[in-house]
């Protein structure tokens, strides 16, 4: 049975007082201690919590049965870490993107005082990581395999991150500097490892099944499917009704070097190419409505569909292929491609 968003939620409150138990070790003021917790719940809270139900999920798989009390505790612990890595993103990339929301309320730097405490609050919550780490994981024999594996999988989207920021910049806009590798490199680094595999790779340790030929087998679909995933993000950005989406995509006026951008750039001709560079990545409306009038006359909807059905089709026959004998899987794969094939938001 898929875990709710209301049992996942009911864990967080113990974590955020195991976090403020351990900060008032070191006697932090009160008026500290009221900032971290806002901090911590404004933050953390409120999102799809996919990475982190998805931890619970593929361990049920795995064990073939429901989790007891004391692992479903447990393995919620693994996903709320999960959560505050994207927490730790998110307030990060809000500052750097002069984002203005997040999940529907002001990013967190431009909340009422905060500004750039924002810096060291995301830090905070990065930390909470390993705190909680400590606490209900240090007896395991996987504690420092999962210590490595939060460091290794944080560096990972950091590197994708700084790709991004330098390909793209939002002030400065040089389509030379796209291309399709830059464009991989950016989704696998920033996207794919902490969205698809990390989930996965937790709820192997977790469950005993973290072996050299399970990780590498789990990463060998994971990675390829968090690459469709955001490919999907950037088609769904432009194509998709605002209304279903939940949002107003932003890609384009945002100078984004997204998988659309990249097609166009293939596909245009030297005055389609005109076009692109002299509206794309501006703020401007008409600019916007220009680029895209181009990716319908560019068929860029086709092009992703036969993608999507090409990635799909490899992606099932690596599930279907799948060696099962050390206690890894099929059906983790296929609920996460459940979740996200021919998906409207």
């Amino acid at each position: 049975m898929p875990v709710s968003r209301q049992e996942f939620e009911a864990v967080f409150p113990k974590l955020v007082d195991d976090l403020k138990e351990h900060a008032a070790k070191y006697k932090l003021p009160y008026q500290a201690m009221q900032w971290f917790d806002k901090s911590v719940n404004y933050n953390t809270l409120g999102g799809k919590y996919n990475r982190g139900i998805s931890v619970i999920d593929s361990a049920q798989i795995l064990l073939d049965r429901k989790l007891s009390e004391d692992e479903f505790f447990k393995a919620s612990i693994l996903g709320w870490m999960i959560e505050l890595l994207q927490a730790f993103f998110l307030v990060s990339d809000d500052i750097m993107d002069s984002s203005k929301t997040r999940r529907g309320q002001p990013c967190w730097y431009l909340a009422p005082q905060v500004g750039m405490i924002a810096i060291n609050d995301a830090f905070m919550l990065e930390s909470g990581i390993y705190t909680l780490l400590k606490k209900y994981f240090r007896q395991e024999k996987y504690y420092v395999d999962l210590l490595e594996l939060f460091h290794e999988v944080t560096f990972q989207t950091e590197l994708g991150q700084l790709c991004d920021l330098l390909t793209a910049p939002e002030d400065h806009v040089d389509l030379d500097n796209f291309s399709m590798e830059k464009y991989t490199f950016i989704v696998i680094y920033k996207t794919a490892y902490y969205s698809f595999y990390l989930p996965v790779a937790l709820s192997l340790y977790f469950t005993g099944h973290a072996s050299e030929k399970n990780l590498k087998a789990a990463h060998d679909i994971l990675i390829p499917m968090g690459e469709y995933f955001q490919v999907q993000d950037d088609y769904l950005d432009n194509f998709a009704d605002p209304s279903v989406l939940g949002k107003i995509g932003t890609d384009i006026q945002d100078n984004k070097c997204s998988w659309l951008v990249n097609q166009a750039l293939k596909k245009c001709n030297k005055e389609q190419r005109q076009v692109l560079e002299a509206n794309y990545g501006r703020k401007d409306q008409a600019c916007e409505v220009r680029i895209k009038k181009l990716f319908d006359d560019l068929e860029l909807q086709k092009d992703y569909q036969q993608y999507e059905e090409k990635v799909v089709g490899q992606l099932r026959e690596r599930i279907a292929n799948l060696n099962e004998s050390e206690g890894l899987k099929k059906g983790v794969f296929e609920e996460f491609l459940r979740k996200i094939y021919k998906r409207s938001k």
